[in-house]
C-alpha cells in the first residue's frame, strides 16, 4: 500500500438493496489493489491494503474481520462475538455471524461471491467457484443461516461480481458436476444462473444477479480467465447501532 491508493470501501460496489436492512456488503475492485496472499507482490503493500479494510470496518462498528484459505469447498464458518483483529481460518468458503461487530470477507477473482442478510441481523458471504457450488457450497451457506434464526424465504441474497456465462467456457466434467447434464465438448456456463436456481430450490426468494463480470469488466475488475494475479474480495457487515458499546452483541 502507497499510501496514494483508495480504501477499499470508497472505491467497492457496493450491494444497494442491503442499505435498508443495516447490512454493508461490497466487492472491491482495482482502485483498491489486490488483497491476494499468494502473489509477488511486496508483502507490506497486499497487507497494507488488509490494514485499510480493517479500518474501513472499524469505522463501521466491525472491530473483526474473518477470512480464510479458500479450497472451493462446501464447508461454512459460524463466527461468534467478543473478539476482535484479522481471524484468518482454513479450509473454509463461507462465513455466517449473527453479531454486530463481525465483518467477513472472501477472496475472488471470477469465482462469485454470494452475500446473505436477513432483516433479524443474520449475513454471511460465500466463495463460490464451480468445485464449492457442485459440492452444494450454496445449500450449506442458507442452511447456516436457517441455523442462525434467518430462513431461506426471508433471506435476501445478492450474487456478486463475476464471470458471467457468455464468457466462462467450461469442459463437458465441470458442466456434468454442476448441472448433472452430459456435454460432449466445452459449453458456455453461466455460473451465477446455477447458484440462483439452488438457493430458489433452497426456498430463496428474493436474489439478485450483480450485471458486472470480471471478464466484460476487467479494466475494473480481477479476472483469473484474463490472466490476472490479482484479487479483489466480497465483504459484509452489519452497522453499528446507536446504542453505546452496542458494537459486539
Amino acid at each position: 500500500m502507497t499510501g496514494t491508493e483508495p480504501g477499499p470501501l470508497a472505491t467497492g460496489l457496493q450491494i444497494e438493496e442491503f442499505d435498508e436492512i443495516g447490512v454493508v456488503a461490497f466487492t472491491t475492485t482495482r482502485a483498491a489493489g489486490s488483497f491476494g496472499l499468494g502473489s509477488a507482490e511486496p508483502v507490506a503493500d497486499v497487507m497494507g491494503r488488509w490494514t485499510s479494510l480493517m479500518d474501513d470496518c472499524r469505522a463501521h462498528g466491525a472491530p473483526a474481520l474473518a477470512s480464510a484459505g479458500q479450497v472451493h469447498g462446501a464447508d461454512v464458518e459460524l463466527h461468534g462475538m467478543g473478539w476482535r483483529g484479522w481471524l484468518r481460518g482454513k479450509d473454509r468458503d463461507g462465513h455466517v455471524t449473527a453479531h454486530r461487530g463481525v465483518a467477513m470477507a472472501v477472496t475472488i477473482a471470477d469465482c462469485t461471491p454470494v452475500f446473505l442478510a436477513h432483516p433479524g441481523g443474520a449475513i454471511g458471504v460465500l466463495h463460490a467457484g464451480w468445485r464449492g457450488v457442485a459440492a452444494g457450497v450454496m445449500e450449506r451457506g442458507v442452511e447456516a443461516m436457517r441455523l442462525l434464526g434467518a430462513p431461506a424465504d426471508e433471506l435476501l441474497v445478492h450474487f456478486g461480481p463475476a464471470i458471467c456465462g457468455q464468457c466462462y467456457e467450461v469442459g463437458p466434467e465441470v458442466i456434468a458436476a454442476v448441472t448433472g447434464a452430459r456435454a460432449s465438448g466445452p459449453r458456455l456456463l453461466d455460473l451465477r444462473a446455477n447458484l440462483a436456481g439452488r438457493a430458489r430450490r433452497a426456498g430463496v426468494r428474493q436474489l439478485r444477479i450483480s450485471d458486472w463480470c470480471t471478464k466484460c469488466h476487467n479494466g475494473r475488475l480481477f479476472s483469473h480467465r484474463s490472466g490476472d494475479a490479482g484479487r479483489q474480495l466480497g465483504v459484509i457487515l452489519r452497522l453499528r447501532a446507536n446504542a453505546p458499546n452496542d458494537e459486539m452483541t
